[in-house]
């Protein structure tokens, strides 16, 4: 089979494989769909994870099942589905409480163990969710799309009446079209590029630049701000943006040796919230997978690149060039 292989820290590169074995309790794929993340580059450069080399990345994916271990009973031959990623232990603590994402020793594929970005995968049989006859480039966005539901039900932010984003990348716009179809109201995304904003205009959002932000009437006008820019200074800024009773939710990475400031009395005084959300759980997938099918085409602009296997290369070794949104190997692209 083919493969994106990283095959040392920096280094990637498009190999033909032996298809793996097939243990008991797994099922073998052939990819249909699957989604560049930046935390692909992360652990590219051997910033992210406990992952080895040499490892086949990719975690966004979906495909059709063309094999299955004699013991496999649940899934059949032919079944369309999307990949759940994490390999939580599932008896620890975090585990116990419904919270395999936050797992110590969680690994996941394309994180720990290979991936979607190949032709095939061999994947655990209780770890894949069928998916119909979605189109598989909508169904490989239930995991990013999970990473979203996973981060409002942190902030138990329900369905904001006044809600705001920043960072109209991939995951801030999924954020926002999630917020739309959970019944927020009018969802107002923050970003500095004008091409970004105008897909969000497109998307039916309420696009707004960075600068305007700014504007002393927006100062405590939101219910909910969310924060997918990853930039610690839109992090620091987002109580000031919150009405009384409001949430903030922190889903972008920003430096880890970063710090903000906050007052005490103000989260007191005005009942606000500051959460965070890392990764998904199992059942965000699946309530990910319905939302794409209730949602029809709506997520679908997300994609901006349906590649080949080996188009997909420049994308992680930094020679790609222009503007992306998410970036899809596609099998039949």
């Amino acid at each position: 089979m083919q493969a994106i292989e990283f095959s040392a820290p920096g280094t990637v590169r498009l190999v033909d494989r032996n298809d793996p074995d097939l243990p008991q309790g797994h099922v073998r794929l052939k990819v249909g769909a699957a989604g560049l993340c930046h935390t692909d580059l992360e652990i590219l450069r051997g910033g992210y994870g406990e992952g080895g080399f040499p490892l086949v990345p990719g975690h966004e994916y979906a495909g059709t099942v063309v094999e299955i271990a004699p013991d496999v009973t649940d899934v059949a031959v032919g079944a369309r589905v999307v990949v759940d990623p994490n390999l939580p232990c599932g008896t620890c603590r975090a585990c116990r409480r419904g919270l395999g994402n936050l797992c110590p020793t969680l690994g996941a594929y394309g994180v720990t163990t290979d991936g979607g970005f190949a032709t095939h995968s061999v994947v655990r049989a209780d770890h894949v969710l069928p998916v119909g006859d979605m189109p598989l480039h909508r169904a490989a966005l239930a995991e990013p799309l999970g990473c979203v539901l996973n981060g409002l039900r942190a902030a138990g932010a329900g369905a904001p009446e006044c809600p705001v984003v920043f960072g109209a990348g991939p995951i801030g716009l999924m954020l926002a079209l999630a917020l739309r179809e959970t019944g927020s109201g009018a969802v107002t995304v923050v970003d500095r590029d004008r091409g970004r904003l105008d897909l969000a205009e497109r998307l039916g959002l309420a696009p707004l630049e960075a600068d305007a932000a700014r504007a002393p009437a927006l100062a405590q006008s939101f219910d909910f701000a969310g924060d997918a820019a990853g930039a610690t200074s839109v992090v620091q800024g987002l109580p000031g943006f919150l009405a009384n009773g409001g949430v903030a939710l922190v889903m972008g990475v920003c430096p880890r040796e970063d710090e903000i400031a906050v007052r005490p009395y103000e989260f007191f005084r005005r009942q606000l919230r500051l959460a965070g959300s890392h990764s998904l759980a199992a059942r965000d997938v699946a309530a990910a997978r319905d939302m794409l099918a209730r949602a029809g085409a709506a997520f679908d602009p997300l994609v901006s690149h349906r590649l080949p296997l080996d188009a997909l290369v420049p994308f992680l070794d930094g020679g790609a060039a222009g503007p992306t949104m998410k970036v899809q190997f596609e099998a039949d692209a």
